[in-house]
């Protein structure tokens, strides 16, 4: 029998463990009831982003704009995936979170991070064929012991039943960290950094992809990624993330 926390055994174990470990608020500590989740006052300074927003960029919109809107930007530079999401605009609050799991080891966070997303792109996830998550160069995860995009891939897929694979896209080279890096920076540090494996080529060709990471900022990794799935033959690929960054607008030349 699988273990879940639907078994009653489960149900007593968790019970055990929130008695002598009570859960706590992942970002500021207080007790809180139920496990991976935050606090009143923490869930109010999370900026989460709701409909409508721009279909390819995922950023919100003033006004409804009618179904599949694209924005200026969007129009004006168009992405090289086909829609995005996030759930939350990426601030300190959201930051917590994401740290948390990628460098504190707080698989916890992640789960949260997960049902978020789950909620906010629910019809990305409901047409995907796969799940893949963005990934790390072999050197780096041995390094970090840790993809964060691989995690919050898999319990998006064991929420809502989309199979995700982790041997697909691969990081054909390494590339330094993007973190300091102006957006042309990012996109030449990244450029053809990604590649499907030759043996998993059918695992995308003539399917919906979703494409899963943390913080979307310039959008250069997640660039290059869908760049790689649509030479490997993808019909299509979505964007879903924890958090996307707001860039100032780019001046109109």
């Amino acid at each position: 029998m699988i273990f879940t926390l639907s078994t009653v055994p489960a149900r007593l174990w968790r019970g055990v463990l929130d008695f002598v470990t009570p859960s706590l608020c992942l970002s500021c500590g207080v007790a809180v009831g139920e496990p991976a989740s935050l606090c009143v006052a923490c869930w109010g300074k999370l900026r989460l982003i709701e409909e409508p927003v721009c279909d390819a960029l995922g950023t919100p919109f003033a006004y409804d704009q009618g179904e599949g809107a694209l924005s200026a930007a969007a129009l004006a530079d168009p992405p090289a995936w086909d829609r995005s999401r996030a759930a939350a605009l990426f601030d300190d609050e959201a930051a917590r979170l994401v740290h948390a799991l990628k460098y504190r080891d707080r698989p916890e966070a992640g789960l949260l991070m997960a049902r978020m997303m789950a909620r906010a792109g629910r019809r990305l996830i409901s047409g995907a064929d796969v799940i893949l998550p963005v990934p790390l160069h072999r050197w780096r995860l041995w390094r970090r012991r840790f993809n964060q995009s691989a995690f919050l891939a898999q319990q998006i897929s064991l929420a809502g039943g989309t199979p995700w694979r982790h041997d697909v896209l691969m990081r054909a080279r390494a590339t330094r960290a993007q973190v300091g890096l102006d957006e042309e920076a990012r996109r030449r540090n990244v450029r053809n950094a990604f590649a499907v494996r030759p043996d998993r080529l059918a695992a995308v060709a003539g399917k919906s992809v979703l494409l899963v990471d943390d913080v979307r900022t310039t959008g250069a990794t997640a660039e290059a990624c869908a760049l790689a799935l649509k030479k490997a033959g993808a019909a299509r690929v979505s964007l879903l993330t924890f958090a996307l960054v707001q860039l100032p607008a780019k001046p109109h030349i």
